[in-house]
């Protein structure tokens, strides 16, 4: 796969880590994302990725700020990105199994990167069930 990842100054850290094990699962990483902790804006860094997953550029993309919200509500701005804020493996099995979520919101600040690892793992192997719940997703779009 292809994943996207942007971050801002609350996740360089857990953007390292993940691209490392991305990379030694045998993806390939787009990377948005800050090195820095130095205060910056994370639209800046999360509308690349949204841009790369709306535009087929990457399979699934992976954004980090520190409660994970202000990511998410920029991601979500695009047409066609479902980007779900998640705490937990649950939520983010949850979030791929009937949401067909294509972005995953890390809060750097609420989660440990051990968690966080186990969360992409998990956004990334977790398939979209379909059915109803694409009868759903055909509703979102606001036009």
């Amino acid at each position: 796969m292809t994943i996207s990842i942007g971050n801002d100054h609350a996740g360089p850290e857990y953007k390292k880590e993940i691209v490392a094990f991305l990379k030694k699962e045998g993806h390939t990483v787009h990377n948005y994302g800050t090195d820095s902790t130095a205060s910056v804006d994370y639209a800046d860094f999360i509308h690349p990725v949204a841009k790369d997953v709306t535009e087929g550029n990457a399979t699934r993309g992976i954004i980090i700020c520190g409660s994970g919200n202000g990511a998410a509500m920029t991601a979500n701005k695009h047409q066609k990105i479902r980007a779900a804020l998640c705490w937990n493996e649950e939520i983010v099995r949850l979030a791929r199994e009937h949401n067909d979520a294509n972005i995953l919101s890390l809060p750097a600040r609420f989660i440990s990167l051990p968690q966080a690892l186990k969360m992409v793992e998990t956004f990334l192997n977790t398939p979209f069930e379909g059915g109803r719940h694409q009868t759903r997703i055909n509703k979102i779009p606001c036009t």
